[in-house]
């Protein structure tokens, strides 16, 4: 088999896995139920958050609060303190693609 096939959770709880993790690209999925998080942290590579369910509020540096929604993906710069809730009842689900991969990130 020439291909690699990684798999998720449908869970309905929060969740945070590492789905790929290579020198080219790490690819995270995360599952976050109304009222949860992701604590302020700075960007460690290029970053892409791909939204597939719900609405994501995002922080990021000083800016005020942006949401976005299934169907778009944001593109966040190398080392931007970032902030991620979801504040409302539907479960939100996106994924975060780190291009690349931080690991071999050179500023």
């Amino acid at each position: 088999m020439i291909e690699t096939v990684y798999s998720f959770t449908t869970e309905k709880t929060k969740t945070i896995e590492k789905l790929v993790n290579d020198d080219h690209v790490m690819i995270n999925h995360i599952l976050l139920p109304e009222g949860q998080g992701i604590p302020t942290h700075p960007s460690n590579s290029n970053v892409c958050l791909i939204i597939v369910k719900g609405k994501m509020s995002l922080s990021l540096n000083e800016q005020d609060t942006h949401h976005y929604t299934a169907g778009q993906i944001v593109s966040i710069p190398y080392d931007i303190a970032m902030t991620i809730d979801n504040t409302n009842k539907e479960m939100l689900e996106f994924f975060i693609v780190k291009a690349p991969n931080p690991s071999q990130y050179q500023p």
